[in-house]
């Protein structure tokens, strides 16, 4: 049988090709890491984790992300599978080992005896004899592949800025002034009721780390980036702290369901968390301190929240321009590039933002491409499910498909088509306020498994 070529092997080209070859289509990835490297990438694994080490909330009754995790799940999703075989401490949510996890994905498709790896870039499209093609090269897509795209969709470029947090060494966290906990005491077992870090600040503290991050020097544009925008998910904490002084307290450093066993009687004005980003538990990670400050600055400024006197940095925070195409005017809806269908798309290419929204993408990519290479009939998932509601955003569902206007997304209940929300319990009682939306989001999640499963069936 003749292979797919999957180009990119991060978390959308890796989930595809093993979707394929769960199906018996022998795959040739591309990945050009090992030769050509990137300005985030730090090594030549698949399925590297180049920001955060979390996949966000595991709770698929009332999350969106969580849902899309336990659709994955059941369609035999590896990114899923070793996710969980790598999964740390982190409350509600789902943390990963990022080294472990990627080493885990490099093991198992470099010695599936269907996946061939080629290490290289690919500079320009695919020669016309490869048939059947995904390209999933990501957010950092090299600039002659990025070129040879737009002139064949005749597209302007069209990016954002995406940010990075920093990851610091715990033996150097202070746990006289740092303690552990997670908001609000979440988890089922201890670990993950104290899978954060927190570091408490008064209101001085707060205000002078403010006044630090607005004078800080930041990382300066090339003249082509300056009216490229943020993607509101990563926004840099200082650009943050330019919209308000109180909006970072209000955001990641928000004060709510931690209580300091150091002072116990005095309630912190402002909080910052780290999350375990190894399973050794020697690293931690700054949750929402993507950054875009010179690195000199960072160590400085950082050193000023209680606790981090003496952090130890395994990565300084950093900033990175990410790619993505129309697709809403150019993919159709099984992801094929309308005026060359032997070339699909999958991944933050598209149009979706964050790791796991990434790899769905891969996943239906991949499933797409077997069934047309076995010659099996196969359509885009039922719109009430996590896994449809983001294809039909990247591929038709955005209101206004024109030029300038479609921006990448998260999965979120919103690209959902919406449910009436119960206004009675089982026991006849009247539901109102933050309990009524819960139970609306328990029915279209419940819906949504239910449609998956004749979908997939």
């Amino acid at each position: 049988m003749k292979p797919v070529h999957v180009i990119g092997g991060g978390m959308a080209g890796s989930e595809a090709t093993w979707q394929l070859v769960s199906r018996g289509v022998p795959v040739i990835l591309h990945e050009m890491r090992g030769v050509v490297g990137t300005d985030a990438h730090k090594t030549d694994g698949l399925a590297e984790l180049v920001c955060s080490n979390s996949f966000r909330s595991d709770d698929h009754q009332t999350n969106a992300v969580g849902l899309l995790h336990e659709e994955m799940r059941r369609l035999n999703s590896i990114i899923m599978q070793e996710g969980d075989n790598h999964r740390l401490p982190a409350g509600g949510a789902l943390a990963v080992d990022r080294d472990a996890f990627s080493d885990a994905v490099t093991k198992r498709l470099s010695e599936h005896p269907l996946v061939t790896i080629e290490r290289g870039e690919i500079p320009a499209l695919p020669p016309e004899d490869w048939d059947s093609v995904i390209i999933a090269t990501g957010p950092l897509t090299s600039e002659s592949l990025s070129k040879a795209i737009l002139d064949a969709t005749g597209e302007g470029e069209l990016a954002f800025f995406d940010a990075i947090a920093p990851v610091i060494h715990r033996e150097s966290i202070n746990l006289d002034k740092a303690w552990f906990q997670s908001r609000y005491d979440k988890g089922e077992t201890e670990a993950e009721q104290k899978a954060y870090l927190n570091c408490p600040m008064d209101k001085d503290q707060y205000e002078a780390f403010i006044d630090a991050l607005l004078a800080a020097p930041k990382t300066e544009f090339k003249e082509w980036e300056e009216n490229t925008p943020y993607f509101d998910g990563c926004l840099p904490i200082e650009v943050m702290a330019e919209r308000g002084r109180e909006t970072l307290r209000h955001g990641p450093m928000k004060p709510v369901g931690l209580t300091n066993p150091h002072n116990p009687t005095v309630k912190p004005w402002a909080i910052v968390q780290l999350r375990q980003d190894n399973a050794l538990g020697t690293l931690f990670n700054m949750v929402g301190f993507q950054t875009k400050m010179k690195y000199g600055a960072q160590t400085d400024i950082f050193r000023m929240i209680p606790g981090l006197e003496d952090a130890q940095f395994a990565r300084l925070g950093g900033i990175h321009r990410n790619t993505f195409l129309n697709s809403p005017r150019l993919l159709d809806d099984q992801l094929r590039l309308k005026s060359q269908p032997r070339l699909r798309f999958a991944g933050q290419l598209i149009g979706v933002e964050g790791y796991v929204e990434s790899a769905s993408m891969g996943l239906l990519a991949g499933r797409y491409a077997a069934a047309e290479r076995l010659g099996q009939p196969i359509s885009a998932p039922p719109p009430t499910t996590a896994l449809g509601a983001l294809i039909a955003h990247v591929t038709g569902g955005h209101l206004d498909a024109g030029k300038g206007s479609f921006q990448p997304m998260n999965v979120n209940f919103g690209l959902f088509p919406m449910m009436q929300a119960p206004s009675r319990d089982e026991e006849g009682n009247r539901i109102r306020g933050k309990a009524k939306s819960v139970a609306k989001k328990k029915l279209m999640s419940a819906r949504a498994l239910e449609d998956l499963a004749r979908w997939a069936g």
